[in-house]
């Protein structure tokens, strides 16, 4: 395991008598598509939006190339829209330029639509009767937002069309609290504090799927694709064996393996490359591919509620209760040439195609993950000495 290690920790400038406070939490950080943004829920509803690599006085107020959003509610969830370069201006937009956007999810259910490059508001998304607990974008560039809530509904916006109505995704009978969109935006995924699945909607009719059910009472958390879509990895909380994290298979609804006596809560966490980040508290990094613990940090130093994973995969970032984000850097690792050309097959092929594949059975279970071990045990340091 590489010790871990802390690049920056950025800190609010706020009175001394708001420290620490309800309100303060760092509930949502981001990095833009490019990697050259970074977004930070600082607290109180204030969101700073710096440039990557942070510059040398990123720590000191009012750097040059930082913006200052003054959203007026407690900001509860962020996403930069897709790159620019993805993407043309439509012809009765909202206002929307070929510049990139960030979308902020706030406690009184308003979404609202900034422009990165001067900080200005451009226009806010109301429908919501509770807090917009997540936000995502499409990343195939067509502006599709998509925001989860607490008023047990989902909606999708469709930022290029001027007055065109949301789209409502009804069923869930708790509060949504995250929701995740398939790398070609075929599909989305969701989970809900209070329930025992996860629930998959088609992205081209707005329609419901199915369900991915499990056994026993849950509490779900998180939900996250990988980047090429094939699995779907759920957080989860059970009352009696605590948290697991569980892997699906979106497209047959198999359940492919379930980790377990996970001793730090999995509340955020997201694929990247073949990492799989853990973050609340403690910050865990698994090299999913080498089947490996690579980076470990101690509840002490990170002490997080959100995690956010740059594209590139060199740093993480961890929002913390005190409204302070930690960089981390991470190791770099070299895929392996058959995972590679995994990755870049199932982008396009679902697990269906694939098993129509007339290839040895051997490679048809590596192509469709059935060769990942049913169980694992993820143990975390701190706990197990």
């Amino acid at each position: 395991i590489y010790p871990d290690e802390l690049l920056v920790e950025l800190k609010p400038t706020r009175p001394a008598r708001l420290y620490g406070s309800a309100g303060c939490e760092t509930w949502s950080a981001c990095f833009s598509p490019d990697g050259s943004r970074f977004a930070w829920s600082l607290g109180h509803g204030v969101v700073k939006v710096l440039p990557w690599p942070l510059p040398l006085n990123a720590e000191a107020p009012g750097s040059s190339e930082e913006k200052t959003l003054q959203c007026e509610q407690n900001v509860w969830g962020m996403a930069f829209g897709p790159q620019p370069a993805n993407r043309t201006r439509a012809e009765g937009s909202c206002g929307v330029t070929e510049d990139l956007l960030l979308a902020t999810g706030l406690t009184n259910g308003v979404i609202k639509v900034w422009l990165v490059s001067t900080g200005r508001l451009m226009f806010s998304l109301t429908g919501h009767t509770s807090v917009v607990r997540d936000l995502a974008f499409a990343p195939n560039g067509s502006l599709t937002l998509v925001s989860a809530s607490r008023d047990k509904t989902l909606r999708v916006w469709d930022l290029s069309k001027k007055g065109t109505p949301s789209h409502v995704l009804t069923g869930p009978k708790n509060w949504v609290f995250k929701c995740s969109i398939s790398p070609d935006s075929s599909m989305m995924a969701s989970v809900c504090n209070l329930d025992s699945k996860a629930y998959l909607w088609s992205m081209r009719s707005y329609t419901f799927i199915r369900n991915l059910k499990y056994d026993h009472e849950r509490t779900m958390v998180s939900c996250d694709f990988s980047l090429d879509g094939a699995l779907l990895a759920i957080g989860s909380f059970h009352s009696t064996t605590g948290w697991w994290l569980d892997l699906w298979d979106p497209y047959t609804a198999d359940h492919l393996a379930h980790c377990f006596w996970i001793t730090l809560c999995c509340q955020p966490f997201l694929f990247t490359e073949d990492f799989l980040p853990l973050c609340n508290r403690a910050l865990q990094v698994w090299d999913m591919e080498q089947d490996k613990l690579v980076l470990e940090a101690d509840h002490n130093r990170v002490s997080g509620l959100c995690c956010a994973f740059h594209p590139q995969g060199s740093a993480i970032a961890t929002g913390c209760r005190d409204g302070h984000v930690k960089f981390w850097r991470v190791p770099r690792l070299v895929p392996s040439l058959r995972n590679l050309c995994r990755t870049a097959l199932r982008h396009s092929v679902s697990t269906f195609q694939v098993t129509a594949l007339p290839l040895p059975k051997k490679i048809l279970e590596f192509l469709t993950y059935r060769d990942i071990a049913k169980k694992k045990i993820l143990r975390c340091s701190e706990h197990y000495r």
